[in-house]
């Protein structure tokens, strides 16, 4: 009797440690070093507050929550590179939080040879809206809302002399599209559109041409620290034209780097105002992170919080361990989930576009404010 209470006893030792160390893979590429590391890093920060909340309640259907992250240097062939790793290789069951236009669609080819879904992908590309991508599932708005809102807010104010100056990839190409979209519903042209290479811009040319233009506005469509150096370059000259970017720089990183040149910039934000308490995903995100000692959120902080409830919700509905095909199905059940105090995300077999929510952003006094 005694010898078989001792192997019960270890039988349950064993299912219990089972239990426990069952994990839902993750996995996430991103560029965690590089010219976009302040804000990918905010928004992995935000993301964890969701995962950590919901580990520490026992996971999901007693499985915890795993994200195995490999950073891609914001280089596309190491996102792409990392992809297959994480889904071949790692088994993940999803891939979460890509960041950049041109990376994103790097990735699709393998979530569609293997049937895996990218949830809350860091961009805004209209080309992961329409046409549909089967396997990717926007949280956040697109970038052509923004650049159009943003253009938009410059002629209502009556600045009517605005440059436009887009980075030479899918995402510059994409968001160019949504401020012509703003000129053209303002019976407005653009006074000059600057093309800038990704990775080294040529500030020596586009200043001057931003100048000769006289312009009283800069739409600067482009990403961290290529954006940064271009703010300064223009300041340098003594321009005091009014600058505007698109959320992928709403980080706390951005303004940091800035540094004095971040003061009267404007950036567009797909998500509510990070501090206002009215506001319940905000007041959720806030109480968690003054759980962990964090004082305060960052736009960019936000939208990792938004993606990574999406995902915590679709692993809830897709039940207990999970698969690609079980988790793409739960995705697509989701309708009318409310991230908070109205922020619906609504999926269809025909629609996985998320939330459109624009609104913009000026930066005082090293902060973000509306």
């Amino acid at each position: 009797m005694t010898k078989m209470r001792t192997l019960c006893v270890a039988a349950a030792l064993a299912l219990t440690a089972m239990g426990t160390s069952a994990q839902i893979l993750i996995g996430q590429t991103a560029g965690m070093t590089g010219s976009v590391a302040a804000s990918v890093n905010e928004t992995i920060g935000g993301a964890q507050l969701v995962i950590d909340a919901a580990n520490a309640q026992g996971g999901i259907h007693g499985e915890k929550i795993e994200v195995v992250r490999m950073d891609d240097g914001f280089d596309v062939k190491r996102a792409s590179d990392n992809a297959r790793a994480l889904i071949e290789d790692k088994k993940v069951v999803a891939l979460f939080m890509s960041r950049g236009t041109p990376h994103s669609q790097a990735i699709i080819p393998w979530l569609d040879k293997n049937e895996v879904a990218l949830i809350g992908p860091s961009t805004g590309a209209m080309v992961l809206h329409k046409p549909l991508q089967k396997h990717v599932f926007n949280v956040r708005a697109t970038y052509q809302r923004e650049a159009e809102k943003a253009v938009q807010h410059l002629l209502t104010i009556g600045l009517t002399r605005i440059a436009v100056v887009y980075v030479t990839d899918s995402f510059g190409k994409d968001a160019l599209e949504g401020a012509m979209t703003g000129f053209t519903k303002g019976k407005a042209t653009p006074t000059v559109t600057i093309p800038a290479d990704r990775d080294k811009p040529d500030y020596a040319a586009i200043v001057p041409t931003i100048k000769d233009a006289n312009a009283q506005a800069v739409l600067w469509i482009g990403s961290g620290v290529a954006v940064v150096d271009g703010i300064k370059a223009l300041r340098a000259s003594g321009s005091a034209a009014q600058v505007v970017t698109l959320s992928n720089n709403a980080s706390s990183g951005f303004i940091k780097q800035l540094g004095d040149a971040s003061r009267g910039v404007i950036v567009t934000q797909v998500f509510p105002n990070e501090r206002s308490l009215g506001q319940p995903m905000v007041k959720e995100a806030l109480t968690l992170a003054k759980a962990k000692g964090q004082a305060e959120l960052s736009p960019a902080a936000l939208e990792g919080f938004a993606s990574a409830k999406v995902l915590v919700e679709a692993l809830r509905r897709a039940g207990p361990k999970p698969t690609r095909a079980k988790l793409l199905a739960a995705l697509e059940s989701i309708r009318s989930y409310d991230l908070g105090g109205g922020l619906e995300v609504s999926y269809t077999p025909q629609d996985h576009s998320g939330i459109d929510f624009a609104d913009l952003a000026i930066i005082s006094d090293g902060r973000f404010k509306r």
